[in-house]
This record gives C-alpha cells, structure tokens and sequence, in this order.
C-alpha cells in the first residue's frame, strides 16, 4: 500500500538533517577504521613489538566482530527503533577506539579493536536502510553519493590525523584523537526521526511495523534474499571488490613507506590526499552518473560499476608495479577514481532490489558476506605473505580481485538487461 505523497514529502524534508548527521558519523568510521593503517609502523616498532600478520590481525578481529554482529542488528533495524540503535553503536564504538589508545600488549589492543566492530555493526547495518526511507529511488544514488563519500574522506583523514598525531604525539593519542568525537554524534543520531519503512516506494507493500518478529520470519527473509539473483550477484562482486579495497587502503602506506622508499610521514599524508580527492570526486561522479543512466536502464548502477572496476583493474597493477614516482602516482590516482565511482550505486543497488521491509536485513547479510569473504581475510593474507616474501610481491593479490569484481557485476548487469524492458543498450 502506497503511503500518501504528503507523508513523502514531510520525510523528504526531514532528510537533509538525517543525511548531514549519517555522513557525519559515516567519515568517523572510517577515520577510526583507517587511522590503524597510518599507526601500524609506529606500532609495530613500538613497545609492543608487532608483527606483520599481528598488524593485519587488528583489521581482521575487528571485521570478524563486526560481521557476525551484522545479521543482529539487521533484524532488530527492521523492526526496533533505528536511531536508537544507532546512538548506542557509534557510542560503543567510540568509547573502544579510545581504549585502544590505553592498550599494554597486543592481546589488550586485539579486543579493543575487535570490540569496535560491534558499535559499528549497528550503523553499518541501519544507515543505509534509513536514508532509503528518507529519499525517493530517483534520488537515491546522489544521497548515497552524498554518504559514501565520506568513506575516502574519513579513510584519508585516518591516515592524515593518525600520522600527523601520531608525528608529534604518538600513536597512543592518535587512538583518543578518533574515539572522543563519537559520543556528540551518537547523541545527534539519537534524536533522528525514524520515518516508516517503505515511505519513499510508492509501489511497496505496507511498511513493516515496530513488533519484533519471529525466528521463522527471519530466517524466510534471509531465505528469500538468497533466492534474489540480482542481489546475490550485487553482493558476490561486492565481496570481490572488498577483499581488494581492504588490503589495498590497510597496506598502502606501508608499501610506500618499504617498497617505493617515501618516508612515513609523507606516505600517510600524501595518499591521504590523494584518496579524500579521488573519493570525493569518483563517489559523486558515481553517484550522479549512475542516477542519469538509470532513466536508460534499470541496471545502469550495475552495468557502471562493473566497467569502472574492470578499468581500475590494469590500472591497480600499473599502480603496484611501476618503479616511475610519476606513472604510480598516476596509476594510483586514476584506478582511485574507478574503483570510488561504484560506491553510490553499488550500495543502491543492494537496498532497491529487495523489499523495504527487509533492508536492514539485507544490507546486514551483504556486510556478513563481502567481509567473510573480502576485508577479513585479506589484510592478514597479505600481512603473512609479507612476512613469507616480501610486501610487493603480496600486493599482487590486489588487481586479481578488482577484475573478479569487476566481472560479476558486468555479468549482473547483462543478465538483467536480458529482462530489462527499459534499457536501450
């Protein structure tokens, strides 16, 4: 059943505020996320004595927690309160990056990290869910554009904060640095208006209400997901493209800093400027590209996604291979700018092919599956592959699974054009 347009429309104009508060927190998660990537030299020379598989190991508990706690917070964000839940997420997450600033030994920092994964499960989960209630599906990919940009920008300000504090302070204070500002955000998320699921989707049925569910209705919702092809391809490419960004934003500065001899500093502050550039153009180029294709084919946030990642491909490997500062730094920036387009679209793909009483739910499972099969294995891979070889060779793994991406989602896109009506291509 349709909700009035009247109802949109008051969501609508709720939803500047919502979203001004989303990509808020949003660039604080991946500050914090990131900021270990710009401290894993410190640490590993520090007092603690880290090893490269140790380093990776912080990503990889973290992301571990973080997906078994998804499906969670993804079946209480489609029927319980969401800014609620999102209050107490960023809240616990930001009390746990602080603590990992007090750590005494690499155990203590492993559970501080891994316990952050928990605050941002229930973020990660619900956002995505509550902006799709906010915004008509014309508009989505421009207001994920919107939020996701600030992925690289916060990634790039991890790397930036966390070395430049970690310069003149140490890395211990870098960790309170990122952990204190989320407790003013998860009281600003708290007081966010919970608009009714399925508001913005005239053709929905009649949004799902605030009872909890049973058992068996969950376990059917994850069934029929599972039973959604144009999902599970979406999500199959995702996995594909989250292996590659995880190892590639983790490892990064590090190579630079061993492999192409650029000191710390200026590894972690210059690719820190080279991903907030790339990012926050490649994400709302993305995003805006994507909404003005998709008037030609309902698959254009497919069918673009898989090309730009096939093009960053090649452009990966030229990155992590050339020896000229000036054709890496150009591979870099260019394979940057490919692999951001897809963010908007990719993420709006995922909440428009499924029922908006299940979103929550669906973008849990997609968190589940691209970090069990992408960022929670190959931070760690490559770290033990370091430690086998060396860091360039490891890196290799990166371009491999950006054409894997790249291809299920060129597939995704065609196999729906076959049933298109709409597309012209």
């Amino acid at each position: 059943m349709a909700e009035e347009p009247s109802v949109g429309r008051a969501v609508v104009a709720r939803g500047g505020t919502a979203l001004a508060v989303l990509t808020g927190i949003n660039l604080l998660n991946y500050l914090d996320r990131w900021i270990v990537a710009a401290l894993a030299e410190s640490m590993k020379h520090s007092e603690l004595r880290l090893s490269d598989a140790q380093l990776g190991s912080l990503m990889t508990g973290f992301l571990v927690v973080y997906m078994a706690t998804a499906p969670l917070f993804g079946s209480l964000g489609d029927t319980r309160s969401r800014p609620r839940l999102l209050g107490w997420g960023v809240a616990i997450w930001s009390v746990a990056t602080a603590l990992a600033g007090l750590a005494r030994s690499f155990a203590a920092l492993f559970v501080a990290r891994a316990a952050v994964g928990i605050g941002e499960a229930a973020y990660g989960t619900i956002s995505p869910a509550l902006l799709a209630d906010y915004f008509p599906r014309e508009r989505r990919g421009r207001v994920f554009a919107v939020f996701f940009a600030a992925i690289p920008v916060g990634s790039a300000l991890g790397y930036v904060v966390g070395g430049l504090v970690d310069r003149y302070f140490g890395w211990r204070q870098a960790f309170l640095v990122a952990g204190v500002p989320g407790l003013v955000l998860a009281a600003l998320a708290w007081r966010l208006y919970d608009p009714p699921r399925g508001a913005q989707d005239p053709d929905a049925p009649v949004p799902v209400g605030p009872a909890a569910p049973a058992a068996s209705a969950a376990s059917a919702a994850y069934a029929a997901l599972l039973r959604n092809r144009p999902y599970v391809l979406t999500v199959l490419g995702y996995a594909a493209y989250t292996f590659a960004i995880g190892a590639l934003a983790f490892w990064t500065p590090s190579f630079l800093e061993r492999t192409r001899g650029i000191s710390k500093a200026q590894a972690t502050v210059q690719f820190g400027a080279v991903v907030v550039a790339t990012g926050f153009l490649g994400t709302y180029a993305g995003g805006w590209l994507g909404d003005w294709l998709l008037r030609r084919s309902q698959q254009a946030y497919l069918w673009l996604s898989g090309v730009a990642t096939l093009v960053a491909a090649p452009l990966t490997l030229v990155a992590l291979t050339a020896l000229s500062p000036a054709l890496y730094w150009s591979a870099i920036v260019a394979a940057e700018l490919c692999l951001f387009a897809s963010t908007g679209p990719i993420n709006s793909t995922i909440v428009n092919v499924v029922d908006p009483g299940m979103r929550a739910t669906a973008v849990a499972l997609s968190i589940f599956t691209i970090h069990v099969l992408g960022d929670v294995p190959s931070p760690s891979l490559v770290g033990i592959v370091s430690d086998a070889r060396t860091l360039g060779q490891a890196m290799l793994i990166i371009p491999a699974a950006v054409l894997a991406g790249g291809v299920i989602w060129t597939y995704a896109a065609w196999h729906g054009s076959r049933y298109d009506p709409t597309s012209t291509s």
